[in-house]
């Protein structure tokens, strides 16, 4: 079967927006009505099987995809200690289901797709992305106005709230960075306003953009260039430019998403909060109270689980006290919110820092 090319993606979904109705009853997935993700601290992510194993794996991803949110930062997965406490995402879900979707292959026989939902602790979430030094995007967040127009060959139209299908793309990139967007009415004023848009008169759109609220807007073109789809990008936060950018992508789909992690890229700049778990480095710390091989072997087990320490390098032993230098990611504040109330060790105070086994 021929592939469209993603040009005519966009076409395709420009020429037939009187016909959506009718496309979404003869969707080519039916979703069953037991679980969705909703929401900063849910995700939803495919998977095998509902084994323990696939359950495991899935429920990793979905933390991902939650820390992600959670910060704003598209690359919170690579940040050091977040794959390794992945390994270790079923600690922080709070509960999960399963969803079969029914779907349609290219020959048309049913397919059947298992999701799994999964919901995380929203406290234990947080002190995990503090005591990893992520930032945190302060919650409610804002929902930006998007003014696209897009020319697929026979002139530049703005996409409304009635195309909203045609930028899905865009819509659900937002949500995957923690944020929504909206998208304008389309009266034939804000129609009109296409013109403005191509020729990057942001002030006007922004005086037209008064009606919505919050001031904010996301401001785009999307047109054909020599190597596919290119895609100009401004985003502004009550008159004020705070980003620009533009993208070339043969994909019409991933151009057009762009937008959505710019803008997300830009407001966490802007308003996240930078972690307080403390500075990374290496600190002297004194675990007392430690009576028995057992004892050690507890603590350190805890300390080798605790994402924030990179490394431990015994300094002495003297009784039941033993001395060491940690290579922490978050300082000794982050070490403490990982270890928890619940953890084998109290305390952490003074300089350096003492704690006492339980």
């Amino acid at each position: 079967m021929r592939r469209l090319p993603a040009f005519a993606v966009v076409t395709f979904l420009f020429v037939l927006l009187s016909a959506l109705p009718a496309l979404a009853q003869e969707g080519m997935r039916t979703e069953g009505d037991v679980s969705q993700a909703q929401g900063l601290y849910e995700a939803e992510v495919a998977v095998a099987s509902q084994s323990e194993r696939d359950r495991n794996g899935g429920f990793a991803r979905a933390l991902g995809q939650v820390l992600a949110k959670v910060s704003g930062d598209r690359d919170a997965t690579s940040r050091p200690g977040v794959a390794g406490e992945l390994r270790n995402a079923s600690n922080y879900v709070d509960s999960y289901d399963y969803r079969q979707d029914q779907g349609t292959s290219a020959g048309g026989a049913p397919t059947f797709r298992t999701t799994l939902v999964a919901r995380f602790d929203q406290q234990k979430v947080d002190v995990l992305a503090n005591a990893l030094g992520l930032p945190v995007w302060p919650q409610p967040r804002p929902k930006p106005v998007v003014w696209l127009a897009i020319d697929d060959g026979s002139g530049p139209r703005l996409v409304s709230v009635q195309q909203s299908a045609a930028v899905r793309p865009l819509l659900d990139r937002a949500v995957d960075r923690g944020y929504r967007l909206g998208l304008p009415q389309g009266s034939a004023a804000e129609a009109a306003l296409v013109g403005a848009i191509w020729r990057g008169d942001t002030a006007a759109v922004a005086r037209a953009s008064a009606r919505y609220a919050p001031p904010m807007q996301l401001i785009g073109k999307l047109y054909r260039g020599k190597s596919g789809w290119v895609a100009d990008w401004n985003f502004l936060d009550n008159g004020k430019l705070l980003a620009s950018w533009s993208v070339d992508n043969p994909d019409a789909r991933q151009a057009m998403a762009s937008g959505a992690d710019g803008a997300a890229d830009a407001l966490v700049k802007r308003y996240a909060r930078q972690a307080v778990g403390g500075v990374p480095g290496t600190y002297r710390v004194i675990f007392r109270g430690i009576g028995s091989s057992e004892d050690y072997l507890r603590l350190s087990a805890a300390l080798q689980q605790a994402a924030v320490v990179r490394r431990i390098a015994p300094v002495r032993v003297d009784g039941d006290t033993l001395e060491a230098d940690l290579d922490l990611l978050s300082g000794v504040e982050g070490l403490k919110r990982m270890l928890g109330e619940d953890g084998p060790v109290v305390g952490g105070e003074g300089d350096p820092a003492v704690f006492h086994l339980k």
